[in-house]
């Protein structure tokens, strides 16, 4: 391990921005994965001077950085795997400005996702791409991943979302990418490419941001299904339909098992639920998506059919959904829920494959496995329930996420759908992007020749992440 120059450090961001207590260390070594290992320091930048200052001290001694938001990622992104600084963003977490004639905000990085949505809210208007960890997650976290939530399917992901940024590249220098207009056609698009990198090419300090009008009116229906085909064949009927849902979820059978025993829900306990919504600013146009999706459900047997418009009546339908995540380390007190085979993407057509796929996959290495997801967008959510304490189920669970991956190959699907790649999924990135993999290289070498900026990660990410840190768990394989 490098001695790391603490004096140095205090003088650019002040003493008690600066943590090298092991306590510290400890909690900052993991995110909301499986992995853990221990940085050298953790710095956290009030400005983009300071950020400047620590990324040309890091250059000159080649020390890794890894930027952090809430840490709620679920791959490991920003566990520091080959130790150095994790630069804590969320000092710099001001709104910068609200535009509502140019339809754009600008915020620095560690600004919650939740708290960016307050303050545009009394301008009318919202920011769409809202991940379910909106609550903690920061701006920057959902960049550096391409973060999107339950809305993407008629909102887009962040990538839609974001007009420009500024940057602080490996050598300290500032750059500014992309504009405050909706279109831009002068040069490479470098500020499209930084969103989903992972902190692997640069540390973004302001972001540029589109917003929408917050609807008028909200419709939520749901419709349960006897099996996860004809649940799956709903949804791409919906889709190639021509409807523009503003939700369309999936839950399986374990998922509600899951939120009924922890919530004591009453929800009905069938093979798959489908959750639909429209908004709109016109309430016939509302009215004829919803009647559409619900059409469309009952000629796929979807039974006991209900939507609203009420608040209320749309917080209750989706309710489940919304503590699911939560809810399925309450499915069995004697197995956890683990993010491995976090999520994935794949065609329309397909949904239902998956979903069995899913469930075919688990039973054969005897674990459990769920389906669920932001279907209308084509991402497919897993967690796998296991015994951690067990090294036969992570055994078993290692060959099923492999499973999961090849069959996502083999119909054209991807890796990940909002997540991102961390060290989790670094064997599956590898094997899909697998003639892509020099240029890539290429890209990380020409902005961050000393490769300090998240190293090993994504291309560089080691295949067996088992070995690659320490499990966060009593085992160790």
């Amino acid at each position: 391990m490098k001695k790391i120059d603490e004096a140095r450090l205090k003088n650019i961001v002040g003493e008690r921005n600066i943590k090298t207590d092991p306590c510290d260390l400890y909690v900052y070594g993991s995110d909301s994965s499986v992995h853990h290992a221990l940085p050298w320091a953790v710095v956290r930048p009030q400005t983009t001077a300071q950020v400047q200052e620590i990324m040309r001290y890091a250059n000159e001694n080649i020390i890794p950085v890894i930027a952090r938001g809430g840490g709620s990622g679920m791959c490991g992104q920003t566990v520091p795997i080959q130790g150095g600084i994790v630069l804590d963003m969320k000092g710099m977490n001001k709104i910068l400005e609200i535009n509502p004639q140019d339809v754009y905000c600008r915020v620095q990085p560690g600004v919650v996702d939740d708290d960016l949505n307050l303050a545009l809210k009394p301008y009318g208007v919202f920011y769409p791409p809202t991940p379910a960890s909106s609550r903690i997650a920061t701006i920057g976290g959902e960049i550096a991943n391409n973060a999107s939530g339950v809305r993407s399917v008629k909102y887009g992901a962040t990538r839609d979302a974001v007009l420009g940024m500024k940057v602080v590249m490996a050598n300290g220098e500032l750059v500014t990418l992309g504009s405050h207009t909706r279109v831009e056609a002068s040069g490479y698009q470098i500020h499209k490419l930084m969103v989903g990198s992972e902190g692997t090419l640069g540390i973004v300090v302001e972001a540029t941001l589109s917003f929408v009008p917050l609807p008028e009116f909200r419709c939520m229906g749901v419709a349960n299904f006897d099996s996860l085909k004809d649940a799956g064949e709903a949804i791409g009927s919906i889709m190639a339909s021509g409807a523009i849902p503003s939700m369309l979820e999936l839950v399986d059978s374990v998922a509600i098992k899951a939120v009924n025993k922890t919530m004591n829900l009453g929800l009905k306990e069938v093979a798959a639920a489908l959750i639909f919504e429209a908004d709109g600013m016109v309430k016939e146009a509302v009215d004829y998506e919803i009647n559409n999706m619900r059409t469309i459900c009952e000629r796929h047997n979807g039974q006991d059919i209900y939507s609203s418009y009420d608040p209320k009546e749309r917080e209750k339908i989706f309710l489940g959904r919304k503590k699911l995540f939560p809810a399925l380390s309450k499915y069995d007190d004697n197995l956890a829920s683990t993010a491995l085979a976090d999520d994935m993407a794949v065609p329309y057509s397909k949904m239902a494959q998956m979903a069995e796929k899913i469930h075919e996959i688990a039973d054969k290495n005897n674990i459990i496995m769920t389906a669920y997801g932001h279907c209308g967008s084509g991402c497919m959510h897993t967690k796998i329930l296991m015994d951690t304490k067990r090294k036969d189920q992570w055994a078993s669970a290692k060959k099923a996420i492999s499973e999961v991956y090849d069959y996502v190959r083999s119909v054209n699907g991807t890796t990940s759908a909002e997540h991102g790649i961390g060290l989790s999924k670094a064997q599956a990135f590898k094997l899909e992007k697998s003639d892509s993999l020099t240029l890539l290289a290429c890209i990380k070498k020409a902005l961050d020749p000393n490769n300090i900026l998240n190293p090993g990660k994504l291309m560089q990410a080691p295949e067996n992440w088992v070995t690659a840190t320490n499990l966060r768990y009593s085992v160790n394989c």
